[in-house]
């Protein structure tokens, strides 16, 4: 029924009114929504800021109950029911009447074990509990918002639908771990948000975009966006069982390492990247035809700022707006899946930028972030770093990782500058870190942390693999964490790039004395599971393209790069290749261009683009070109010391030794004529891959099949005698009949 106006009473003190008004209460839930009045009455409070009026009706069939009284000017109604019925708000705006639910009228919304696996670091679904989620409660649907910040004084979830005032939701705190959260009812997926805090001097922060948020707006824009709670529609399953059957170390693996927005834009539309549907279209194919197993994404996790390349993240749980939504990413996934092919994505836990609205100070304090800059500030890329040891971020960090490989499928994490989180003096002088605590350089929190991911990882996602960037001689970073490792698959090995790629920006005249770069990288070849990577750093910063780097003429460029690459592939370790390496881009990379996809046209370009296709398409094909990549016994230096001639030749075996591949490279524009090599056994030994035929746009220098005599050479029993062209890589097969 309809009370009369002497009924109604406000039932708290006049401070308390004052500060939710001002926006500096920090318990709403205390003032606002039903409460108990005297004589087993219920005082409806709410705070409108802007209404004009609001009634009371009945939830179950809309009759009106009560008419609210205007305690504040600023908004504040109460109104007082004879029985606690549930009810329904009518909002009476200067232009409009809203009908809704009371968000002050629902209970605590996150469970006590969800709290709890909070604190302790431990809750692996997190974004099943923070952040934006759509679900129904007490049968009423809409979104229940929650966000770590344990020293905010207030939080309160804005949007369009409250007109960005942070007063109009303020939400509940949890104590102890200082969860703050709330339901709003009737919102749904694609709203805009953000989060105003309050720190604990009072201070009203900038509005804060959700670090567990799953989509956002597309760069510059910075809200977050209530993602869809419908499962994405898969067709991957038997990819996935497959995934989980065979070692990563045991497959082939050629990597195709990609910067999505520059890959290819649409010129006849101002230059725009393409999206993830229109990726689906072009890259999968072009990937598939080259024998690529597997596509490495720079970062696509949201990030403010494009020239950073995705590699300083905000959004750790949410694909860049700037190719699509959410769904549209995980197409893409399931589209490469369908079509063989891998998904690396490049993962970055060693920092995070300064944005205002971001991660930084996010309650007032330094929270995801180190209070001392000699810990928390790195000084190379004016970023963050992450306090790992806080139990509340190790979480966070780990519940981002199995976001991407178990929400969307991702094959793959290639962790991001891991070397700068092993070692506390990392590009710092003396006196500008701080020692572990044995008087130590490593970060024992760092490598903890890794041990404890890529345990969690492999536990809970056996289809996945890991895979470090870290560019010192850290040891055991491919060891298991049970056996003292760091626990990742594979590493990159900078060591083998830089000093390959030093070897093969000398004039040939001077390789001689450069023998040793070309052959180091197998002293070591085993003491980690290696990835030989060709990066996106070595073609950027004044670097040149890879074409670029190499000595002569535009056709000895070409000529040294094919036999690179030749020697590349038939070198122990997966590969990586950046794009517009598989082509010879003339011109350093450039994140806001398109690749120089006309260059194809050109029958040496293109020539060289078919070698890489046919080096995939080799390695895939023969074990004895995989084998050895985490096997010493599927490899044996053929010519390793012959300075002279800047001539190495390899032999890779395959498991059974029922098939032997020799690789020959000639890294000198004179030709070999005759040149004897040992092998371990007589008979026909077939070319497979010459780099210098015409189809590849080399000199067409003929090469046959090699048949080995009975003369030693190299202490083996048999050897053959090869024409070797200039500036190439040759590769025979030999199989036991």
């Amino acid at each position: 029924m309809i009370m009369d106006a002497p009924h109604f009473a406000g039932g708290i003190a006049p401070e308390a009114i004052s500060a939710l008004v001002e926006g500096r209460h920090g318990d709403p839930f205390s003032i606002l929504g039903p409460h108990g009045g005297a004589d087993g009455e219920v005082v409806v409070r709410a705070f409108l800021p802007g209404a004009v009026g609001l009634s009371i009706l009945d939830r179950s069939n809309g009759t009106p109950l009560a008419v609210a009284r205007l305690l504040h000017p600023a908004g504040v109604f109460a109104a007082t029911l004879t029985e606690g019925a549930s009810y329904l708000l009518q909002i009476s705006w200067p232009d409009a009447v809203q009908v809704t639910e009371d968000p002050y009228s629902f209970g605590v919304q996150l469970g006590d074990l969800d709290l709890h696996l909070i604190g302790q670091g431990t809750h692996y679904n997190l974004t099943q509990a923070l952040g934006a989620n759509p679900v129904t409660v007490e049968g009423v649907e809409g979104v229940r918002f929650a966000v770590w910040a344990p020293n905010a004084q207030r939080v309160s979830v804005v949007g369009d639908f409250n007109a960005w005032d942070g007063r109009r939701h303020p939400m509940r705190l949890r104590k102890p771990v200082g969860v703050w959260e709330i339901f709003v009812p009737r919102l749904t997926s694609g709203e805009r948000y953000k989060y105003e805090i309050v720190d604990q001097h009072g201070n009203i922060l900038p509005q804060k975009a959700d670090p567990a948020g799953r989509s956002a707006e597309a760069a510059p824009s910075t809200a977050s966006i209530v993602a869809s709670s419908a499962p994405f529609e898969w067709h991957d399953a038997e990819w996935m069982r497959s995934q989980r059957e065979r070692a990563v170390g045991d497959r082939p693996m050629s990597v195709y390492e990609v910067h999505v927005g520059s890959w290819l834009r649409d010129l006849s539309d101002g230059n725009r990247s393409l999206d993830w549907v229109e990726l689906s279209q072009r890259m999968i194919p072009y990937v598939r035809e080259m024998s690529f197993t597997h596509i490495e994404l720079l970062p696509i996790m949201e990030h403010p700022f494009g020239g950073s390349w995705g590699y300083q993240p905000l959004g750790l749980f949410a694909p860049t707006g700037r190719y699509g939504t959410p769904e549209d990413f995980a197409y893409f996934i399931d589209r490469c899946h369908a079509n063989g092919i891998g998904v690396i994505l490049d993962w970055v836990p060693a920092h995070f930028p300064t944005d205002i609205w971001g991660l930084a100070r996010f309650d007032g304090t330094a929270l995801y972030e180190h209070e001392d800059p000699r810990e928390g500030f790195h000084r190379d890329w004016n970023t963050l770093i992450y306090n790992l040891g806080r139990n509340e971020v190790k979480g966070f960090l780990i519940a981002s990782a199995l976001e991407w490989l178990e929400r969307y499928h991702v094959d793959g994490l290639r962790v991001d500058a891991v070397a700068s989180m092993l070692y506390r003096d990392y590009s710092r002088a003396a006196g500008e870190w701080i020692p572990n605590k044995y008087g130590g350089r490593e970060n024992l929190e760092s490598i903890e942390f890794f041990k404890h991911l890529n345990s969690i990882i492999h536990t809970r996602c056996p289809h996945a693999f890991t895979v470090a960037e870290e560019s010192t001689a850290f040891p055991d970073v491919t060891k298991p964490p049970e056996q003292g490792g760091l626990g990742f698959d594979l590493k990159w090995n900078m060591g083998w790039m830089h000093d390959s790629l030093h070897y093969m920006e000398e004039d040939p005249v001077y390789r001689r004395y450069h023998h040793g770069s070309i052959t180091f990288g197998m002293v070591y070849a085993y003491t980690e599971r290696f990835m030989l990577p060709l990066s996106h750093d070595e073609v950027v910063h004044g670097k040149g393209s890879l074409l670029l780097k190499m000595p002569g003429d535009l056709w000895q460029k070409l000529a040294n790069l094919r036999a690179y690459f030749g020697f590349m592939w038939g070198h122990p370790g997966k590969k990586l290749v950046f794009m517009g390496g598989e082509i010879g881009q003339t011109s350093e990379w450039n994140h806001d261009a398109s690749l120089n996809w006309d260059l194809i046209d050109d029958p040496m370009h293109g020539g060289l683009q078919r070698l890489v296709r046919d080096l995939n398409r080799l390695y895939g094909q023969y074990p004895a070109l995989h084998y050895g990549d985490i096997h010493p016994e599927g490899f044996e230096w053929a010519v390793v010391e012959d300075v002279e001639n800047s001539v190495v030749a390899m032999l890779r075996y395959d498991r059974e030794r029922q098939a032997t591949v020799l690789v020959v490279s000639n890294f000198t524009p004179v030709p070999r004529w005759g040149y004897r090599i040992g092998v371990p056994a007589g008979g026909t030994w077939r070319v497979i891959l010459n780099s210098d035929a015409a189809a590849y746009g080399g000199s067409d220098a003929y090469v046959g099949d090699g048949i080995a005599d009975l003369m030693e050479a190299h202490g083996k029993p048999s050897s053959l005698q090869l024409d070797i062209p200039p500036l190439s890589t040759l590769m025979f097969l030999h199989r036991v009949t």
